[in-house]
Parts: C-alpha cells; sequence; structure tokens
C-alpha cells in the first residue's frame, strides 16, 4: 500500500469524509449561539450547554446520541428469544433519558423555587393576573399550530413555548408529543436566553414613556408566616385542581419551603447549587443534542420555531397590555412594565423590566415589582401545562 492509500484510507476514517451540508449548518449555528453567549453574554448558563451539546450532536461519526444495538437472541439457557445489548448507546443518549422521562424538569423547579422569593408576589396578589394573561400566547399559538395541520397534541406542546419557561415546555412534549422533543426544546431555551433582544421592542412599542416612567410605591413587607403558609396552600389547591400540574408545581413549591423554613439550609443551598447546576449541564447539552440535522433541517421545524416566537411575542405583549389595563385602573399607580414579566422566564423578564424602565426613568426600580408577575408566570405555565396535559394526555 503506498503512502496515497494510506492518507486516503486515514481521510474515509475521519469525520470530515461523513460530514454532510446540514451537519455543517448546525455546526454554524451551534458557533453563532456559542458567540452570542460569550461574547454577547446572552444567558451562558443555559446557552452554552445548548449550543455545545448541538455541536456535538451534529459531528460526524461521533455516536453520542446514537441508541444502543440491540438483537433479539436465543437465551442459551431456555432457548427463548431475549433481547440483548450488543453495542451501548452514546453518552448523551443516557443522560437524554431524564428529559424523555420527564426527570429534569421538575428536578429545575425544585432549584428555581429554592432560589425565588415569593414574597413580591404575595405582597402583591393582583399580579398574579399579569402572569396569568401573559399567558395567552400559549393558547393562541395553540390554535394557531390545529390550523397548521398539527394535531392536538402537537400544538399544546408548540403553544407552551409561549410561557418562555423551558422545563415546563419539555414536561409537556415529554408527555404529549416526544417526536418533538427537539425543535420544541431548542425554541423555547433559545427564546428564554434571548428575552433582552425580544421583549424590550415589543414593550417600547405598546407603551408611552410617560407609562414606563411611572415609578411605583414600595411593596408591603411580608412575614414569615405568610412565605411558609404560601407554598403549601398553593401545592394542595393547584394539585386538587389539576394533577396532572402536581409534580411541576409541587417541586418549585417544596424548594421554596426549603428556602423558606429557615430550617433547611442545607437543603435549600444544595437545590439552589448544586443540584440545579448539574441538572442544568446535563439538561442544556442533551437538549442541544436533540438538534441534528436529520431532525432538525425539515419545513415542520421551521414552522415550530416560528409559531414558538409568535406565542412569545404575543405572551409578551399580552402582559404589557394588561399592565395598561392595571395602569389605568390604578390610577396611574402601576407600571406596565411589569406585566412583560408575566413570561416566566425567571429572573430573566423582571430584569429587562427594570432595565426598560430605568431607561425611561432612572429613579424606577422595578425589580421587585416585576417579580410578582414573573413568579405568577412560573406557576401560572405549570398550570397551563397541567390543563393541556389534561385535554390530551388520556
Amino acid at each position: 500500500m503506498n503512502l496515497g492509500d494510506i492518507l486516503l484510507d486515514f481521510f474515509q476514517s475521519t469525520g470530515i469524509a461523513a460530514l454532510t451540508w446540514g451537519q455543517a449548518l448546525m455546526i454554524l449555528v451551534s458557533c453563532v449561539l456559542l458567540y452570542l453567549a460569550i461574547a454577547k453574554g446572552f444567558e451562558p448558563l443555559l446557552l452554552i450547554p445548548i449550543a455545545f451539546g448541538m455541536l456535538l450532536a451534529n459531528l460526524p461519526e461521533a455516536g453520542l446520541m446514537a441508541p444502543p444495538v440491540v438483537q433479539i437472541v436465543p437465551d442459551p439457557v431456555t432457548g427463548e428469544l431475549v433481547s440483548k445489548t450488543v453495542e451501548n448507546g452514546g453518552l448523551l443518549y443516557y443522560l437524554y433519558q431524564g428529559v424523555k422521562l420527564g426527570i429534569y424538569p421538575p428536578l429545575i423547579f425544585l432549584g428555581v423555587g429554592a432560589m425565588t422569593d415569593f414574597g413580591p408576589l404575595i405582597a402583591n396578589p393582583k399580579s398574579i393576573l399579569l402572569g396569568a394573561a401573559a399567558q395567552f400566547g400559549i393558547f393562541v399559538t395553540f390554535v394557531g399550530a390545529i390550523l397548521l395541520g398539527f394535531t392536538g397534541p402537537e400544538a399544546a406542546s408548540i403553544g407552551i413555548i409561549g410561557g418562555a419557561d423551558g422545563p415546563t415546555a419539555l414536561y409537556l412534549t415529554s408527555k404529549l408529543a416526544p417526536h418533538l422533543l427537539g425543535p420544541i426544546a431548542v425554541a423555547a431555551y433559545s427564546y428564554m436566553a434571548l428575552v433582552p433582544i425580544i421583549q424590550p421592542p415589543i414593550m417600547k412599542a405598546l407603551t408611552t414613556k410617560a407609562e414606563r416612567e411611572v415609578v411605583m410605591d414600595q411593596l408591603r413587607p411580608v412575614s414569615k408566616k405568610e412565605k411558609v403558609i404560601f407554598p403549601i396552600m398553593v401545592t394542595i389547591i393547584v394539585s386538587l385542581l389539576l394533577p396532572s400540574a402536581a409534580s411541576l408545581v409541587g417541586m418549585l413549591m417544596l424548594g421554596n419551603l426549603f428556602r423558606e423554613s429557615l430550617l433547611t439550609d442545607r437543603l435549600s443551598k444544595t437545590a439552589q447549587n448544586e443540584l440545579i447546576n448539574i441538572v442544568t449541564i446535563f439538561l442544556g447539552t442533551t437538549v442541544g443534542a436533540t438538534a441534528n440535522a436529520e431532525t432538525f433541517l425539515k419545513l415542520e421545524t421551521l414552522k415550530i420555531i416560528g409559531l414558538g416566537l409568535i406565542a412569545f411575542c404575543i405572551g409578551t405583549a399580552a402582559g404589557v397590555l394588561f399592565g395598561k389595563i392595571m395602569y389605568k385602573v390604578s390610577g396611574g399607580k402601576v407600571n406596565p412594565l411589569i406585566g412583560s414579566a408575566g413570561v416566566s422566564a425567571v429572573p430573566m423578564a423582571a430584569r429587562v423590566s427594570q432595565k426598560v424602565g430605568q431607561e425611561a426613568n432612572p429613579r424606577n426600580f422595578l425589580l421587585m415589582h416585576a417579580m410578582g408577575p414573573n413568579v405568577a408566570g412560573v406557576i401560572g405555565s405549570a398550570i397551563a401545562a397541567g390543563l393541556l396535559l389534561n385535554f390530551f394526555g388520556g
């Protein structure tokens, strides 16, 4: 064998020889997302693992998402036909089972609950209405997806993207339309990461400068007793009304109870740090790894991404418009910008409300006021998922 044959054999054994145009395009997309996360700081905790998972999944011959190879062979003792794994699957395939089986989303909710102060929502219960209004995009997009030919379960899974809550979108899709997990997961988490880009133009277009300048009164102090009772009562009420939402809402409230009881500091810190960090790595990387060229570069995927963006924009707009109603009813005491935080991207959406408010009025401090509808949005998206699961999960 001459040198040319050796070099040719080597080239044919590399991933370069097997690289398709689709894989090359997806690798380019993953690099753009990595650039946005690292250079521009667009939610790197989410976008870096997602983008890198996308990169890994599109490397030819790497097989990181390959399922195990199973053969049906006769049992050597009984002679009965049994399944035998002759080749193990890839690393990310096994980690992905946490998404597929609906394990990671409730664990993320546990960590979110432990990190989140529900005080602003308790202090201003009216902000629940803003959180509810922002879920409007879910149901409008559900109807739109039905009109585009998707089935009821598929449309429900697409619509939930409008809640801007990645774990909820993954949980519902894993139950109703697991074959759409890849595009829905990437769309949901990408839009969560791009909240600082998508929301401000909508917020500014729907409000006047005078409305954006409104300085809201300081929230009342919330007692420890209220903070302890709240997660218990929400769990009981929501779970009795919508048992299908119990795993998400229950874990969210358990994490918050760890935080507020002040007796489980170790558990609270673990949920806030080690647990949610580990699960975020596994979830983000495997979610990105579902975006392989074979399943992602389809017309159906483009429809899902487009509908998801529409859902998110409508949810943001609905929250702001309801905020304008509250502004009028309250005699100008409510800043409509906090309505945009009703989509449940915690705490990103609340930070965007704060940023846009301060651009209009440097004396404006809307963060805590926006956290009320932001927390309500988390609960609202979980309830919306429970409703859709109730309707289509049978």
